[in-house]
């Protein structure tokens, strides 16, 4: 069933608060973002396999309405939605935190909640909401109103409990179902902070993250985790990263802005933090910046401290963590233990002991460049996993530069020249500084997939370069002058202020030679890569280049699911694709059209005897990507 958009509104309008329950069939796959509460973004679903998923068809979409509705706010906007599947419901929100609970079967929808998040407010991200939480009351008898609760994270910092038949708000939990997610925000302006990322719920508890801007002061909010009652909302702590950073410091943020993971049965709750305040210049943090930039893991009943592994220190490069922590069991080298899985915008790796945090694949601290800023006093050393290889390339010499013409390739040798580059973690500079990989990965929020069945990890990376310029800070207003469409961050009360750009040609292509784009297959058993590909064509960005530029890929956003069935589905590029690739080989199976953007991660589940595959399209306002409001299904033809 397929609802044109008329149809969905009237039917949204009908149903606001009326309970929708499926009348047959069990929810089966999907019931946390990450597919599990650990993240793992694996499905032991295997209908569709690698000889029959060319027969893949689209069988229904299911529109939130934004495009009737939000008009030009969809152009900061950002769909990025995973559904859960939990209690026979499909749950899916718009980037402006509009939840509605649809049919798995069928979509069509069965309520719609709207907290009226205010779409001409500009967020440091702009307007994302990557999913949601479902938790089941233990205390609660069956079928109580809010026994079963959805958690919605908002972008104007509210933190929702609604009944999950009805979507009602459930009026014991805070204020008539709402609480202040981040009530020690201090803002300068309504949208300095966000949250993007959904909660996460164990021991009673839900616990919550935030998204705050980069680059405006050295004092900025701080980036504390708070736990809530998950029955009442009650606040039962927080917990602030930069707790220990020591008495001098002065700076705020290392806050958690990717999903959060649990394991239950060790009462831990995993954190990714963020870099400190500011992002290019740490003069005013000297050290090495307490637990910012780490895997975090916080006890859930009091949110003590159980361990921390630092992955980046004093983190002058915006290099914080991006993505979910992924929780697995990995055998390495012959050895078996539970694990915590890492990825990094630096193309890394790490593998870490979940007990402990010691890793299971060694770790080696190397010598990084040195002479930064003035006042600035860098770590002399990064870590490195052994195992596997960095999976994007951070060096970059003159010649290397790419064009499409001469012309274009001169000019992006000339900016290559110009600017100070001597490879990983080169510190930013009044001269300029090339970042590679640039701050958008590397891996981002996607994350990464993981097979328990065969110990293989699957992630896509990107390959471009910022600039950074660091600008004396009496002269950062006549630099917004001079470059009124370059991001230039004021950073009050350092220093310096400092300008990211993109390293582009004159034609508006990456000034680093391609792959642009990857997709990668680990062996954890011994950490080499088993295989990548290109992932991605230029086929949308401009019409017949795909030609010209074959196997080229192009930067993502947006993570892999793998099935039982041999397959790896992914969206993510920029073009407008759902991708299915051999799990075993990386060949491209399948690709179906998507009618916008699908940079979001996947999801997969068996609903009454057939397993569908469903990705949000609707583009990404960072990528440009074509904007539109639906979630599509996909699924064997009968």
């Amino acid at each position: 069933m397929r609802l044109d958009h008329a149809s969905a509104i009237a039917v949204l309008t009908g149903l606001l608060l009326v309970a929708g329950t499926p009348a047959t069939a069990q929810d089966a796959g999907w019931g946390y973002y990450g597919g599990d509460a650990g993240g793992q973004r694996y499905s032991p679903a295997r209908q569709i396999t690698t000889r029959n998923v060319g027969a893949l068809q689209q069988v229904w979409s299911f529109s939130t309405g934004d495009v009737a509705t939000k008009g030009q706010a969809l152009r900061h906007a950002s769909f990025e939605n995973t559904p859960i599947l939990a209690g026979g419901r499909l749950y899916v929100c718009s980037p402006f935190n509009e939840l509605s609970a649809i049919d798995p079967g069928t979509g069509r929808p069965y309520w719609r909640f709207d907290p009226k998040v205010d779409p001409r407010v500009r967020y440091p991200n702009d307007d994302i909401c990557r999913g949601v939480a479902y938790w089941r009351n233990p205390g609660a008898p069956d079928r109580a109103p809010c026994a079963e609760r959805i958690f919605m994270n908002t972008n104007d910092r509210r933190l929702f409990a609604l009944d999950a038949a009805t979507g009602r708000p459930c009026a014991g939990f805070g204020r008539n179902g709402t609480v202040d997610a981040m009530p020690d925000a201090q803002l300068t302006r309504p949208g300095g902070a966000q949250i993007t990322s959904p909660p996460v719920v164990a021991g009673g508890v839900v616990i919550t993250g935030s998204s705050i801007d980069d680059n405006q002061r050295v004092k900025e909010s701080s980036g504390a985790v708070h736990a809530f009652d998950a029955v009442t909302g009650a606040p039962r702590w927080r917990f602030d990263p930069l707790t220990g950073a020591g008495p001098n410091v002065a700076a705020g943020a290392a806050n958690v802005w990717a999903p959060m993971s649990v394991d239950e049965a060790r009462g831990l709750v995993f954190l990714p933090t963020t870099s400190p305040s500011p992002d290019f210049y740490g003069a005013l943090r000297p050290g090495n910046d307490g637990h910012a930039d780490s895997v975090v893991a916080l006890h859930v009943a009091d949110g003590s401290l159980a361990w921390a592994f630092q992955v980046t220190h004093h983190d002058v490069w915006d290099y914080d963590l991006p993505a979910q922590p992924t929780l697995a069991s990995v055998t390495y080298q012959g050895k078996t233990a539970p694990a915590v899985l890492q990825t990094t915008k630096q193309g890394l790796l790490f593998t870490l002991g979940r007990d402990t945090g010691a890793p299971v694949i060694p770790v080696v601290e190397r010598k990084v460049p040195q002479g930064g800023a003035p006042g600035e006093a860098l770590s002399p050393t990064q870590p490195f996993p052994i195992a596997p290889r960095p999976l994007a390339p951070d060096r970059i010499t003159p010649d290397q530069a790419f064009g499409l013409t001469p012309l274009d390739r001169a000019a992006c040798r000339k900016d290559i020249v110009s600017a100070r580059h001597e490879g990983f973690y080169t510190p930013p500079s009044t001269q300029g500084t090339i970042i590679y990989p640039f701050t958008g990965g590397g891996s981002n929020w996607g994350g990464l997939a993981f097979d328990p069945g065969h110990d293989v990890v699957y992630v896509n990376t990107s390959s471009a370069m910022h600039k950074v310029t660091l600008i004396p800070a009496a002269q950062v207003a006549a630099a917004r002058v001079v470059h009124p469409m370059t991001e230039i961050g004021p950073n009050t009360g350092a220093r310096y202020g400092v300008m990211r750009e993109l390293m582009r040609s004159p034609l508006g292509l990456p000034c680093n030679p391609p792959p642009w784009g990857l997709l990668h297959a680990v062996d954890m058993h011994d950490g080499h890569v088993l295989w990548e590909v290109p992932l991605g064509t230029t086929a949308d960005l401009a019409p017949g280049s795909q030609y010209m530029l074959h196997g080229v890929g192009t930067p993502n956003f947006g993570g892999p699911i793998v099935t039982a069935g041999g397959l790896v589905f992914i969206g993510a590029t920029l073009d407008n694709y759902l991708r299915a690739f051999d799990a075993r080989t990386g060949r491209e199976l399948w690709r179906g059209r998507l009618p916008a953007g699908g940079q979001a991660t996947p999801m997969t589940y068996v609903w009454e005897g057939r397993q569908y595959v469903l990705i949000a399209s609707g583009g990404h306002s960072k990528s440009n990507t074509r904007r539109g409001d639906q979630v599509i299904a996909f699924t064997l033809s009968r």
